[in-house]
């Protein structure tokens, strides 16, 4: 057994120092990426997979007559379009963007990439459609994100935001900046509201005897805390600075969907499809794979995705090692406090 032993410590000692080679060069690389430019545009037909499988499902449903006639009519509607390309008739193009926001919105980078790309090519006869899922989070960071999408409006390409799960909050400050606002009938819309929160340990350190110093240069540079005793002072210019930005997001919307009763509905309140459509939250109620499909038998629809590059970590593998290593440990441990060692 003590061969075992040493045997299994010895290839735990091994993956461990190819665990750490690996994590030397992966700081070098990111080091390298740094100074490149790194990720790339992924551009998918989305045509093609919808009548791949069309065709699948009706080669298993229909004989051959009326497989026959399908192909006749879809041939000469494609010799129809062509023609019209012929004549100079230039052919709509829809490009799909997609956002799933997290409470950062870090989604924005990516998204920044995709409209640039978009708006290289796009013409106003074309339409950005962006297929958005998100509860919302930092102002910022969704303030910049319905800024990208504006890039769109301001160029007159006309946008329409699809909502099938939640658009609220920051993610609805995203949406109305779109022509057309299409939800789903359980999609949740709304949440025009701020809100923050800060725990306050202060007591607790107090009965501990233990002091936090805090000092600023500016008379509101910290309103509250988490450690220190927080004044009515602070909390009322906290509680001011929150209204401030919940006009803000009023005015914000309110420009972007004038037809809205702001005041009605920024309240912090959320709505699903059906009634976000009464409230005006939203235009049309359908998913949006219902909506995407009415282009694909005419149009060209384009999935467009700027894919991050991935860090070499990902690339080694060094997840696989470090799972391996963790077995290994635990096997070595459950075999020596079986035998006594």
């Amino acid at each position: 057994m003590e061969f075992i032993a040493d045997y299994a410590g010895f290839l735990i000692r091994l993956l461990s120092i190819a665990l750490i080679i690996l994590l030397i060069l992966s700081v070098i690389a990111s080091g390298k990426s740094k100074q490149r430019k790194g990720g790339h545009l992924s551009i998918t037909k989305l045509n093609d997979g919808y009548q791949s499988m069309k065709n699948e499902l009706s080669k298993q449903l229909f004989d051959k007559k009326i497989l026959k006639k399908q192909h006749k009519e879809e041939k000469k509607h494609k010799k129809a379009l062509q023609k019209n390309a012929q004549e100079g008739e230039t052919k709509k193009r829809i490009y799909v963007l997609d956002f799933d926001g997290d409470i950062k919105a870090s989604a924005v980078q990516s998204l920044r990439e995709e409209i640039t790309a978009v708006l290289s090519v796009a013409t106003r006869d074309d339409e950005v459609v962006v297929r958005l899922e998100s509860p919302g989070g930092m102002v910022h960071g969704y303030g910049l994100a319905a800024s990208q999408l504006q890039r769109i409006r301001d160029r007159g390409i006309p946008l329409t935001v699809t909502v099938d799960k939640v658009a609220a909050s920051g993610g609805y400050m995203m949406a109305c900046v779109a022509d057309k606002i299409v939800a789903a009938p359980f999609a949740i819309l709304g949440s025009i509201g701020v809100v923050a929160q800060i725990p306050n340990i202060h007591r607790l350190l107090e009965r501990n005897t233990i002091d936090v110093e805090l000092h600023t240069a500016g008379k509101y540079k910290r309103t509250l805390t988490m450690l220190g005793e927080n004044t009515e002072e602070g909390r009322e210019k906290f509680k001011q600075d929150l209204e401030d930005t919940h006009d803000l997001f009023k005015r914000f919307v309110s420009q972007n969907r004038p037809i809205l009763d702001i005041e009605a509905i920024a309240t912090g309140e959320t709505w699903y499809g059906s009634e976000a459509i009464e409230n005006k939250l939203a235009d049309v109620m359908m998913t949006s794979d219902t909506y995407l499909e009415q282009y694909y038998h005419d149009f060209d629809v384009l999935q467009v995705a700027f894919r991050e590059p991935k860090a070499l970590t990902e690339r080694l593998g060094l997840g696989v090692l470090s799972a391996i290593e963790h077995k290994a440990t635990g096997w070595l441990s459950k075999v020596l406090h079986h035998r006594g060692y």
